[in-house]
């Protein structure tokens, strides 16, 4: 017999704890984007595939889960990472001429997780950076996105800097098919000395700053401009500790300079990744500057330190309008307050109330429970 309430591989529930723990990041996290001026936007879940892989690599087609629309009978996608929605409204919506930063937080479907502990729905957060080329925008995105992992209560953040410039220099001129392409990408992406070839050496090169200066050494003069600004990047960090990977090479094979990766303890996988992208917005008719970092809330939450729990007061129902007072005041105070319903006295323990609003000498009064 089929067990109806199983759920597909790497798909889970939200249960109330991991829900109210991811509510509360969620909150503070959009709530630092908006003191650093970036606006939130919330793009659909569905978009024409055309549209939603415009600009994109072979990566995030594969990412992608595809239906056919019943009203219009062509092919729809279910997003699998905001940026080039984001790119869409920057470029074809909101059209502007200056600096637009934007952020945004919500669910994306993978067809396949990440890695085997990896959900195949995160609920991304992000932020989005357009209109500047310039290493200030680099920065200021790299920096946020510190800020924000502070702000989930992460301790021991290490970036690891890379710059997928160097590799597209590198190979630039060359004659190869599309999957030839795509096979050397992914070889040097995964340190595969063997299949990268004569680009086997961006392989070797990771480890701390140092390894900028062997880069020069192993590289042609052509990729130096690229490896400067790595080092500027990593000089601008404070607090953290830095490193550098010529072999990174970004996320979903779209970003086109600086690309980053922040770790911290507990998780083997990265907390957060971003890059320059500056060519998604082209096939929207406007390539601008672009740089953003996103995150999973899901796997902040799993490793906050930021308290979670839950300090509610536990009301047995009355009718007494001054037990509704007392239940209103309390309520507009900010204090969470559960009303015990007759006849449910032995469930009280499942309510996870700390305290109880109880009469007492003629007056309803908030007690240890």
């Amino acid at each position: 017999m089929t067990r109806r309430w199983l759920l597909p591989e790497h798909i889970e529930d939200v249960l109330p704890a991991e829900a109210r723990a991811i509510e509360r990041l969620r909150r503070a996290i959009l709530d630092l984007f908006d003191r650093h001026g970036y606006e939130l936007v919330a793009p659909p879940l569905l978009e024409y595939v055309e549209s939603l892989l415009s600009g994109t690599g072979r990566d995030l087609d594969l990412a992608t889960f595809k239906l056919v629309d019943r009203l219009s009978g062509r092919m729809l996608g279910v997003r699998a990472d905001h940026t080039p929605q984001v790119a869409r409204i920057d470029a074809h919506l909101l059209n502007r001429q200056g600096v637009a930063r934007l952020c945004y937080c919500g669910s994306v479907l993978h067809t396949v997780p990440a890695g085997i502990t990896r959900t195949r729905e995160p609920l991304q957060i992000g932020a989005e950076l357009y209109g500047h080329a310039g290493l200030e925008a680099d920065i200021e995105i790299v920096r946020l996105m510190i800020e924000a992992l502070r702000t989930a209560g992460l301790a021991r953040i290490h970036v690891d800097l890379g710059n997928p410039a160097i590799y597209r220099t590198l190979v630039a001129g060359r004659t190869m098919d599309a999957d030839a392409a795509e096979a050397l990408f992914h070889a040097v992406q995964q340190k595969n000395a063997a299949e990268a070839g004569d680009l086997a050496v961006l392989t070797t090169l990771h480890g701390g700053v140092e390894t900028l200066e062997r880069a020069r050494k192993a590289l042609p003069p052509a990729v130096h401009a690229s490896l400067d600004l790595l080092e500027q990047v990593a000089a601008s960090l404070d607090g953290v500790e830095v490193s550098i990977d010529l072999a990174e090479l970004g996320g979903f094979n779209y970003e086109s300079g600086l690309v980053f990766a922040a770790f911290s303890e507990g998780s083997p996988d990265a907390v957060a990744r971003g890059g320059r992208y500056d060519q998604v917005g082209a096939s929207f008719g406007r390539a601008r500057p672009a740089t953003g970092f996103t995150m999973d809330l899901r796997q902040l939450a799993s490793l906050s330190r930021a308290p979670g729990e839950r300090r509610a007061i536990v009301a047995p129902w009355s009718a007494e309008p001054a037990w509704q007072g007392a239940v209103a005041r309390l309520r507009e105070e900010g204090h969470i307050v559960v009303v015990e319903l007759p006849g449910h006295e032995n469930a009280r323990a499942e309510l996870g109330c700390d305290r109880i609003l109880e009469k007492k000498e003629g007056t309803w009064r908030v007690t240890s429970s």
